[in-house]
């Protein structure tokens, strides 16, 4: 199953041709009908924008790939503890020991190419490639509109993975597919509410799907534009030519003062550093030293990155990994509620030292007479993400610990952190999309979601390398239970674990802003009726928003 909603700190700065060539000639907004027009919103491509639809392709296809072309058997949003709501899905239930699952779809489905969606493809599409959970049995369709799936084990925690976040791909196509990490699949045949008009380098264009289970949406075409900076994403929306954007604006009121730009913020998302952290896996570098790794953690000053880094509107992130207060029932001890938000020198050398390190004459430690020397990288024009990493890299200094902070390409990022090739990267966790963290310590903890440096994880996001048994056989405990007693005490061992282990270190909980034209577009989600996340990146979530949008009558 793949987890890929992707919640990047959008960066900004459109590259002056590729701008030039996606917008050009569009009108800012109130000089034409918004029903003449599409939808423009960037949902963090830079260009040029990879010819990519491939659902499998996690870290390469397009945003819109996930949703609105594609789309999971049902929607959980994560702002709400309502039930799921049904897509290709209309029911679900388990058996007593959650070991079947019966999944009923709604009648009558059509893929984007008239082609009938059935149970069979359902079934298929659950067996296929990166969807196919180790535990499955069998997946049988049993008629038109049901589908048996048969586990080993246990799967009641598991339901917003199998049925939120697995993609329903019609058989027809996916099943001459022999080389499916290969496969850019730029003509996808999907079940969502839009289907692919156009393609460039710049931008690609969605126009609404007729054959869509709910009609067409009201919008009728999107635009997905690539730009490559913050600062072009602002302008862009401040003269009307982006309606929907999701990314990190320090002054969010410099954007919205025109009265056609509205914004929220949700703290979902931590953002931390990522280290490789095991040797066994090939990591290399210091940081796969426990005591290197607990003495950066405490010697970050978080306080000072939320306001300089964030300008204040990132919150506090976790140890436990568990988001707060959502998660509160499943906090296993108080004090892992927050990280620490000032830095502690001190502590960081009574760590360092117990293990060993000296200082050298310019006062950085070492052991053996190897310095510590960290590489810490993060995307070129993430703004707040490079202003974060020079920050730790100064203040680590404080602590005699170096950390050279550098940029790289976005293409180049997604590589080396999906590769292992890196030692630190500041990175977003995505949060579970159910007020459970069990999705968070699978995807990212344990070590079936992780692959040896130099592979790409071929189910889950560990790209810390990071292994424990311990962890394994409490996920693994927590995923086979309804008993919240018995999930709790494994969730404790867990975020015991990790918060000693720290392969990935909280720096905040990241600030998610997104800013949205309700001039020229209604229906967007409000603090009253929070429907699903207002952030173009995230995937099913965007598209839930897409099909309620429409055209504002002027």
């Amino acid at each position: 199953m793949l987890d890929n909603r992707w919640r990047k700190t959008l960066p900004l700065v459109a590259g002056a041709a590729a701008l030039a060539l996606a917008l050009g000639g569009c009108a800012p907004a109130g000089d034409s009908p918004s029903e003449d027009r599409p939808l423009r919103i960037w949902s963090g491509s830079m260009t040029p924008i990879a010819n990519n639809f491939n659902p499998f392709a996690v870290d390469t296809a397009t945003h819109m790939t996930y949703g609105a072309i594609y789309e999971p058997l049902f929607f959980f949003n994560q702002l709400s503890a309502d039930d799921p709501v049904g897509l290709i899905g209309d029911s679900y239930e388990f058996n007593a020991d959650g070991t079947v699952l019966t999944i009923k779809i709604k009648p009558d489905l059509k893929w984007s190419d008239d082609k009938d969606l059935t149970a069979e493809d359902v079934a298929f599409s659950l067996g296929y490639a990166s969807n196919l959970d180790p535990d499955m049995v069998s997946a049988d369709a049993t008629d038109a509109t049901t589908v048996v799936v048969t586990y080993k084990t246990p799967k009641f925690t598991s339901t917003s993975m199998i049925l939120g976040s697995t993609w329903i791909i019609p058989e027809h196509i996916w099943a001459d597919i022999t080389d499916v990490l290969a496969e850019t699949n730029p003509n996808p045949i999907g079940s969502g509410p839009y289907k692919l008009k156009a393609f460039t380098e710049a931008a690609y264009t969605l126009e609404a799907n007729p054959l869509f289970r709910e009609g067409e949406p009201d919008v009728k075409e999107v635009q997905d534009v690539g730009i490559d900076s913050n600062q072009s994403s602002e302008d862009l929306l401040k003269t009307g030519k982006l309606d929907w954007v999701g990314q990190f604006v320090a002054n969010p009121d410099g954007i919205t003062s025109n009265g056609h730009i509205s914004t929220m913020n949700q703290q979902q998302d931590p953002t931390v550093i990522t280290t490789c952290a095991d040797v066994s896996l090939g990591c290399e570098g210091a940081q796969t030293d426990l005591a290197v790794r607990q003495a950066l953690n405490v010697a970050i000053d978080r306080g000072a990155i939320t306001d300089k880094a964030f300008a204040g509107l990132s919150g506090v992130a976790s140890p436990s990994f568990a988001l707060l207060p959502r998660d509160e029932k499943w906090l296993g001890d108080a004090e892992l509620a927050e990280s620490p938000q000032e830095a502690d020198a001190a502590a960081a050398a009574e760590i360092l030292e117990a293990a060993g390190y000296t200082k050298d004459d310019d006062g950085f430690y070492g052991k053996g007479g190897t310095p510590i020397e960290l590489d810490l990288f993060s995307p070129d024009g993430w703004t707040d993400y490079n202003d974060a990493a020079k920050l730790i890299s100064a203040q680590a200094a404080k602590a005699g610990i170096r950390v050279n902070a550098r940029t790289v390409s976005e293409a180049e990022y997604w590589s080396q952190v999906a590769n292992g090739q890196f030692q630190l990267a500041l990175y977003g966790l995505t949060q579970s999309l159910v007020a459970d963290p069990y999705s968070n310590y699978d995807q990212y903890f344990a070590t079936p979601a992780t692959a040896e440096v130099g592979q790409t994880p071929e189910k889950g996001q560990n790209y810390a390398r990071y292994t424990n048994p311990v962890v394994d056989a409490a996920v693994v405990q927590a995923g086979s239970t309804l008993d919240e007693a018995t999930k709790k005490t494994a969730y404790t061992t867990i975020q015991t674990e990790i918060a000693r282990d720290l392969p990935y270190i909280p720096v905040v909980l990241n600030a998610s802003q997104s800013f949205f034209n309700t001039s020229d577009f209604t229906g967007w989600p409000t603090t009253d009726d929070m429907y699903a996340a207002p952030l173009p990146y995230l995937s099913t979530a965007s598209a839930v928003v897409l099909t309620h949008l429409r055209p504002a009558k002027k």
